[in-house]
């Protein structure tokens, strides 16, 4: 929940870009260090982005769509991450599609040696590509400007020329019937990963549980483990135990 000088130090932002941290404090009347543990909470809810000693409203910044929400519900994504993580051992093969939490994932996996990664999304390519002896290899296609993702027919037709240990999906929606999106073209792609895969898991922080969307990508059963931050709702649970999919949650 937002505090009332969290409250007023966003409307300081309003329309204002970038504004110094030490001009925030004046104008609230506070320190300068209590604008910055009020302005930690709004980073972590991804409402605000921080750089430089400044701070400016989320979607006032010029910044992509991706970066925004590469901070929405971070702190839980970063869980979520490590979590996925610590279940894969160096050596290992994993196709991760495109998505903050499984772009977080990659970030995670950066102390692993060794691994054969598979990916459509550009970001996840370029943070593990040439490190600890790791072989990446990226769809091809054209790439969305949003989220540098490689989506439609030519990526999905490189992705089936393979066989991975872990085949590891985000989230736009999770209801009682299964994994949802909302763009056509990355629930076929995240639907042909979970194919790939002999062990299927699904990252998604709890903020998408009962969210409504378009286009199915997978029922309960296509998957053996959802990894999120906080409990699903008693029918989602009782819907993917019916499936014998597991849920862990991450600390």
């Amino acid at each position: 929940m937002v505090s009332r000088r969290q409250s007023d130090l966003m409307q300081c932002l309003d329309g204002r870009g970038m504004v110094a941290i030490a001009d925030l404090a004046r104008a609230l009347g506070v320190s300068a260090e209590t604008v910055r543990r009020d302005i930690r909470a709004l980073v972590d809810a991804g409402a605000v982005v921080r750089a430089h000693g400044a701070v400016g409203l989320a979607g006032q910044t010029g910044e992509a769509p991706f970066d925004r929400r590469m901070r929405e519900n971070a702190a839980a994504k970063r869980a979520i991450a490590r979590a996925v993580a610590a279940g894969i051992a160096d050596g290992a093969s994993v196709m991760l599609d495109t998505g903050t939490t499984t772009s977080f994932i990659a970030r995670a996996l950066l102390g692993h040696r060794r691994l054969t990664v598979v990916t459509n999304s550009s970001d996840i390519a370029r943070t593990l590509a040439t490190v600890n002896g790791n072989r990446v290899f990226m769809a091809g296609g054209e790439l969305r400007g949003d989220s540098g993702a490689a989506l439609g027919a030519p990526a999905l037709d490189f992705i089936a020329r393979f066989s991975v240990e872990h085949a590891v999906i985000s989230a736009g929606a999770v209801d009682a019937g299964g994994v949802v999106d909302y763009d056509l073209q990355e629930a076929e792609f995240a639907r042909a990963v979970l194919g790939c895969g002999g062990r299927r898991v699904v990252a998604t922080d709890a903020t998408k549980f009962g969210r409504r969307g378009v286009i199915r990508v997978a029922g309960f059963g296509q998957i053996d483990l959802v990894v999120t931050d906080r409990a699903p709702s008693a029918d989602i649970g009782t819907a993917l135990a019916g499936a014998g999919a597991a849920v862990q949650i991450a600390d």
